[in-house]
């Protein structure tokens, strides 16, 4: 089943969930709601809520309760989107200018924490402190790993190790609690919500893997932004890392990660493209992420045999493969 087929048979609820975003961030305050909307407008795959809402399915599905979760943490996911846009000085996401550069850093910032306002402000509703106490504690690594991916700018000397502690705060955890606080809320066993959050979390460990590959070896209509953004911001990623591990790659590689780092990431990548591309690191990557999907499949194989296993093995799949 494709993944827009599954979005299909959900999509009075997920039409509920649009909603209920719009609304949240909608408020008297102009500006505040123009700047909020905009990004939300801009569309978005919606992982976190639909995961949010399968996960659910495991135990008593109130979407009046999941709304609580999925809304939330989508909003979470936005904010972090409209602070990552300053950090990398991004003029484009998904297509559309972002909000730092059809405004300015100052309103891209406070547009950023208004909207991971409104997302706590939903969340404190629900009454279970358990799925608090997974929020916050998450909210703390995925800071962290904010921090770290600043920290190691231009570092070439950094590990795979490094890298994968680092996505594993900035995007897996994200996805991993979208699958844990949907069963938690639904009232699920603490067995069920446990194996939820390990498929969340390697399809998050997937998805970001696939995210830094398809920056390099995609093209701007696939991903709505210049391929090469990561590496010309900064940012290196496993790709990167790995090619750098090839002998005859290295040397040049490191000149052009140089001539980035000393204009400030105003030099053209092109070259730092091309050689990554040729390199065995982008298959040695997606054999990576091919794996982690692997470990997803197998957290799901002790789940109750429903409609909503298959969908989420169907969007693990989608992870995968996705191209855009």
């Amino acid at each position: 089943m494709k993944l827009l087929d599954i979005y299909a048979k959900m999509r009075a609820d997920l039409n509920k969930i649009e909603k209920g975003l719009e609304r949240s961030v909608t408020s008297d305050h102009l500006l505040l709601s123009e700047t909020s909307l905009h990004l939300l407008k801009a569309g978005g795959k919606r992982i976190r809520p639909v995961i949010v809402l399968l996960a659910g399915k495991f135990g008593d599905y109130r979407l009046d309760v999941l709304e609580k979760v999925a809304v939330p943490l989508e909003l979470i996911h936005m904010a972090s989107l409209v602070h990552d846009d300053v950090i990398d000085d991004a003029s484009t996401r998904r297509g559309q200018l972002t909000v730092k550069s059809k405004w300015d850093n100052r309103i891209a910032m406070y547009t950023g924490d208004y909207i991971h306002a409104k997302a706590l402000t939903i969340v404190t509703e629900l009454s279970n402190p358990a799925i608090h106490q997974v929020l916050s504690k998450a909210l703390v690594e995925m800071c962290i790993g904010e921090m770290e991916q600043i920290r190691d700018f231009f570092n070439t000397g950094q590990t795979v190790r490094n890298y994968l502690l680092r996505i594993r705060r900035k995007t897996a955890l994200l996805i991993a609690i979208s699958c844990q606080l949907g069963a938690m809320a639904a009232g699920t066993s603490d067995q069920i919500y446990n194996r939820l959050y390990r498929f969340g979390y390697n399809i998050g460990m997937a998805f970001q893997i696939r995210d830094d590959l398809l920056d390099i070896c995609g093209t701007e209509k696939q991903i709505g932004k210049p391929p090469g953004s990561d590496i010309r911001q900064g940012n290196i990623t496993l790709p990167v890392l790995l090619a750098l591990r090839e002998a005859d790659k290295r040397e040049e590689l490191l000149t052009e990660i140089a001539r980035l780092k000393s204009t400030n990431g105003e030099a053209v990548s092109s070259r730092a493209i091309e050689l990554i591309r040729q390199s065995e690191g982008i298959g040695e990557a997606e054999r990576l992420a091919s794996r982690y999907i692997d470990k997803a499949v197998h957290a799901l194989s002790g789940l109750p045999d429903i409609p909503a296993r298959k969908s989420l093995k169907d969007i693990a799949y989608f992870v995968g493969e996705r191209s855009y």
